[in-house]
């Protein structure tokens, strides 16, 4: 009887958990986690900016938040923090369950916190250009992905530093994503004159007079490039916009905004981009069969400079699986720049770190890119799964990971970009020779008629120069003996010993 009174006593002497409520603990984790996209003018489908938002909501809220769904982000805890994580820690995710089950009590609304300032219309403040598309591009409901490019002349009085690029998507719910690059060769005016509708169907083509400006995707936040880089935009240079469009079900029609951000000083050294595999994977011979759950194609690039990275990015389309990027120091420790194990095709952006990440020479970049073509992906567009090779199409695939850096204190730029272009021969001339090896064995014959019916799209028996993978062209001409601009299977079975072919 003693021993129950003592238990008794010893558990009311014990201080009661305190009532979650929205004003004192849900408001802080949804202001500061969700509120920027979930309010009006923004990306998600409805508001959580006041109790009854919130409260209406709260059986989802909690389920999404438990899978990791929301907030969205999908890089795991690295060896490096990034800007603008939303991730939420366990103790929030609990704090939202607790305050579900016990009814989803609002507490005292003197208490309730203030919504942060959000800027109004452009993120990043008032542009100093502000253009669009020339007119609109329609949407139809239905039907395959649209990869569509647009001309967007700038007349710059004089060639321009670029600090920054804020893109906003004239028709939300069909931009699934969009690429900038510039133009000074006047082929993007040629093109777009060419088609009847507006813009022109082939993506741009990177090489002497364009240049790549980043790009923007479904998630992706402004960011103005830290420090004192930026993007040389030359006095000449059009803007082209390489669009991607999803039919939502409805028709739309979009016409897109760009604000752009100048500097006037210039950097100390231009930035570059270390993409492994190199092309998104077009020169990796990637060629998933149907049903492989773990298909994957890896990369290794050594620095042949110390480089400072600022950001890092991924692509891959819906069977992409696991995304990841390593750097194994010169001693041997390895540090994990960005690994996503569950990619979604649907939400993308670029992790930029706090602060530089100092690499040293002989650091070893390494990459790999699974993607998941079984019956049991749920992201998988074709069921039963059919063979999915590299294309620039949705239901292609391509995957690779993006590392941008700049050359440290007292190096030289111009080593770092020479090492990655030999980089680039090496992974083509390797691919290459695996193809060509293949060939030459007994089922040879059949391997290149089976690569001339799938590239054989207007069914002439004939590979066009415009049918050609990107990866074949640089060996098109030497090959086509004839000069039809076309390959037939005599010119393929007499070029096999230079040219790689898909299986």
């Amino acid at each position: 009887m003693k021993k129950a009174i003592l238990i008794t006593t010893l558990l009311a002497a014990l201080p009661l958990r305190a009532e979650v409520t929205f004003t004192k603990d849900v408001a802080p984790i949804i202001f500061n986690h969700c509120a920027e996209c979930h309010r009006p003018g923004e990306a998600a489908p409805f508001t959580l900016l006041n109790y009854n938002d919130v409260r209406k909501r709260a059986r989802l809220i909690v389920r999404v938040t438990e899978d990791r769904v929301m907030p969205p982000w999908h890089a795991e805890k690295g060896s490096f923090a990034f800007h603008g994580d939303r991730r939420l820690t366990e103790k929030q995710i609990d704090t939202l369950a607790q305050w579900m089950k016990a009814g989803a009590p609002e507490g005292d609304p003197a208490k309730l916190p203030r919504l942060p300032k959000f800027t109004a219309g452009w993120q990043l403040g008032k542009p100093d250009l502000i253009v669009k598309m020339t007119e609109p591009f329609p949407v139809p409901a239905e039907g395959r992905d649209i990869y569509r490019s647009f001309v967007v002349p700038l007349n710059l009085p004089k060639d321009k530093w670029l600090k920054a690029i804020e893109f906003r998507p004239g028709a939300r719910s069909v931009v699934h994503h969009c690429l900038f690059s510039y133009d000074t060769t006047g082929e993007a005016r040629r093109l777009d004159r060419g088609d009847r509708q507006p813009g022109f169907r082939r993506m741009r083509r990177q090489g002497r007079g364009v240049g790549s400006l980043g790009g923007w995707a479904v998630g992706g936040q402004p960011r103005e490039l830290p420090a004192d880089l930026a993007w040389h935009l030359p006095k000449a240079a059009d803007l082209v916009l390489s669009m991607h469009y999803h039919p939502s079900g409805k028709p739309d029609r979009d016409q897109s905004s760009i604000g752009l951000y100048f500097t006037d000083q210039p950097p100390r050294t231009a930035f570059a981009g270390v993409q492994l595999p190199p092309a998104f994977g077009a020169l990796s011979g990637v060629d998933i069969p149907a049903g492989n759950k773990a298909y994957k194609v890896t990369d290794s690039f050594t620095l042949p400079i110390a480089v400072e990275a600022f950001a890092i990015s991924a692509h891959a389309h819906y069977l992409g699986k696991h995304l990841q990027m390593t750097a194994t120091l010169p001693t041997g420790k390895q540090l994990n720049l960005l690994d996503i194990p569950d990619w979604d095709f649907s939400w993308q952006e670029q992790y930029q770190f706090r602060d530089f990440i100092k690499l040293p020479k002989g650091t070893r970049l390494d990459s790999m890119v699974v993607w998941d073509n079984s019956a049991t992906n749920p992201n998988n567009p074709t069921v039963p799964p059919v063979r999915v090779r590299w294309g620039v199409e949705s239901e292609d695939e391509m995957g690779s990971l993006t590392l941008l850096c700049r050359p440290a204190p007292g190096e030289r730029y111009a080593t770092l970009t020479t090492a990655y272009a030999r980089h680039f021969a090496e992974v083509r001339t390797r691919t290459t020779r695996e193809m060509a090896a293949r060939v030459q064995g007994a089922n040879g014959d059949r391997i290149l008629d089976a690569f001339l019916r799938s590239n054989d799209r207007n069914r002439n028996g004939k590979i066009d120069l415009s049918e050609a993978p990107r990866w074949l062209k640089p060996s098109f001409d030497r090959a086509d003996t004839n000069n039809d601009n076309a390959l037939d299977t005599a010119e393929l079975r007499t070029a096999r010993n230079r040219l790689k072919l898909n299986r």
